[in-house]
């Protein structure tokens, strides 16, 4: 499919605007962890009820679209790597370690996006595209060891380090082997089928904990964040991926991962728990840089 420059210009700002979400999502999930109101696995299918609710309802009021036979499995599949497995883990990850480790490990996806898209669909590793990876990479390392580890030990687990890492791969293994699949249907089609097989994974580990969870005891504060949670960084931000997949590259989609670090340190600045330095600005430069580069490296040709 030959897509325009708009059509380019259009996956840029839906996954910009998709990872911008996901940036406050870290600082908002760990404030969530931090009052130990919802367990994570509850709190996975408070999205997947909510994300599913609102993809039925608007699916409701487009024209039906049937799902191909054989392809229902792999939408299965892709539900279970592309949310389930990769949200389960973050929650879960979250609660043992601190937001901004959250967001900067999130940024390794794509250095696994531009393998696993190179033997999943062709798409080539180009020295610009290398060289962009690696530049924004340095850039990360250098924001880690300048704004987390000085001046004391991160409170990073390492079994914290250990889900989040999944985290960034299980999403990376979606991006980079289920474009074509996503690009056969609409984004409500596509994602009302994934966040119901997401939901009926994610029973068999909540089920207890939804019915026994004191929803009177959950503060005022941590059920906005929970309805951020659901409406923007799920039903919003979710509905933009896929968009944003149709049009630009795998490994160009992941690159945005890099936005999280940024969100968060500007969250951290705004409400007085960290400030500016000239070592994030020159990190900063160095991930919008390598973006920049990966951008204009040869697509594959299909």
């Amino acid at each position: 499919m030959k897509l325009t420059a708009t059509d380019q210009l259009k996956g840029h700002l839906s996954i910009a605007a998709a990872y911008t979400i996901f940036g406050l999502n870290v600082v908002l999930c760990k404030d969530i962890a931090n009052s130990a109101a919802v367990p994570p696995t509850v709190l996975f299918s408070f999205r997947a009820i909510g994300a599913s609710a609102l993809f039925w309802l608007v699916s409701l009021f487009q024209p039906k679209e049937p799902i191909e036979k054989g392809d229902m499995g792999r939408i299965a599949l892709a539900s279970f790597l592309g949310f389930f497995l990769t949200q389960m883990t973050f929650l879960v990850g979250i609660t043992m370690a601190t937001a901004i480790d959250s967001a900067i490990l999130g940024t390794l996806g794509p250095v696994f996006t531009m393998i696993i898209a190179y033997f999943f669909v062709g798409e080539p590793i180009t020295g610009k595209k290398a060289g962009g990876v690696t530049i924004a990479l340095a850039g990360v390392l250098f924001l880690i060891f300048n704004s987390v580890y000085s001046g004391g030990a991160s409170s990073t687990t390492p079994m914290g380090l250990f889900m989040l890492l999944l985290n960034s791969l299980t999403f990376s293994l979606y991006l980079g082997i289920f474009r074509p699949l996503v690009s056969k249907y609409s984004v409500v089609t596509f994602m009302k089928w994934v966040f119901l097989f997401s939901l009926l994974m994610s029973l068999p580990f909540s089920a207890k904990g939804l019915f026994t969870l004191d929803y009177a005891a959950i503060p005022v504060p941590v059920r906005w964040e929970i309805g951020y949670l659901i409406l923007f960084a799920t039903f919003i931000a979710y509905h933009l991926i896929p968009f944003g997949q149709k049009r630009i590259r795998p490994t160009l989609v992941s690159m945005y991962n890099y936005l999280s670090p940024i969100i968060a340190t500007v969250v951290s600045i705004w409400t007085g728990v960290d400030h500016l330095t000239w070592q994030k600005v020159v990190a900063a430069s160095a991930i919008v840089g390598g973006v920049i580069l990966v951008s204009k490296s040869r697509a594959a040709k299909v």
